[in-house]
């Protein structure tokens, strides 16, 4: 019930969400970039802009460091835990064991994703538009006019390149966290209370696995729950 929608397109502030089943796509919100021949090829113009295929950020990043992205190895499949569990529609539920140790295995992932692309990042040029997401692998951008930010219309477009952060590769995607000492409901009361999380994060916790420390500020683990008003 916190109210921090702002409705279709912007146009209203402060409302109440309106909840659907959420995705994977929600969860790890999918970033996509322009696929080089090479790092530092001639700049794609506008007319080009179909020219190149989209690809993930991260994967781009990784293919332009010298990564195989066609190496069978990096597709090994889904994760087989004790030999029986790789079919989830139809299949028997998973055991809250089986659960702890798929969360596990997604945290460690997540925590070496994050990691392997700031390391890239200190090597690899990489753009990100200061007014939208787009990013862009490479030194120098590329003038394909993507930008969708209204105010800045009277630019025809143009994006405005400044360095690329991890964030932007792969977005955190920081929800509100429940703690136990929270209503079952999250009021819009309460939001100076709650704490949060990246999403990933929070979702591995639901299976009870311990979640590294650095995250404990955020989460505002043993914070105070809201005041019950009367």
């Amino acid at each position: 019930m916190i109210q921090t929608c702002y409705g279709y397109k912007r146009c209203g502030r402060k409302r109440v969400h309106e909840w659907i089943p959420g995705g994977l796509d929600d969860i790890l919100v999918p970033v996509e970039t322009f696929r080089l021949d090479n790092m530092f090829q001639d700049v794609i113009e506008h007319d080009q802009r179909f020219d190149f295929d989209r690809v993930p950020a991260v994967v781009e990043l990784c293919r332009q460091a010298g990564a195989n992205i066609d190496d069978e190895n990096l597709h090994p499949g889904m994760l087989d835990l004790d030999g029986g569990i790789g079919h989830i529609d139809g299949g028997e539920p998973f055991s809250p064991s089986h659960l702890m140790y798929i969360a596990k295995e997604i945290l460690d992932a997540w925590e070496k994703l994050r990691s392997g692309v700031q390391r890239l990042l200190l090597v690899y040029p990489s753009k990100v538009c200061k007014h939208c997401s787009e990013v862009h692998i490479g030194p120098s951008g590329h003038k394909a006019r993507l930008c969708g930010v209204f105010k800045f219309e009277s630019w025809h477009g143009k994006h405005f390149w400044k360095k690329a952060e991890v964030d932007d590769l792969v977005p955190p995607k920081i929800v509100w966290r429940r703690r136990p000492q929270d209503p079952l409901v999250l009021v819009n009361e309460g939001r100076d209370f709650y704490g949060h999380a990246p999403a990933v994060v929070d979702l591995c916790t639901k299976t009870g696995i311990i979640v590294p420390t650095k995250y404990s500020c955020m989460m505002k683990i043993q914070g105070l729950s809201a005041p019950v008003s009367r």
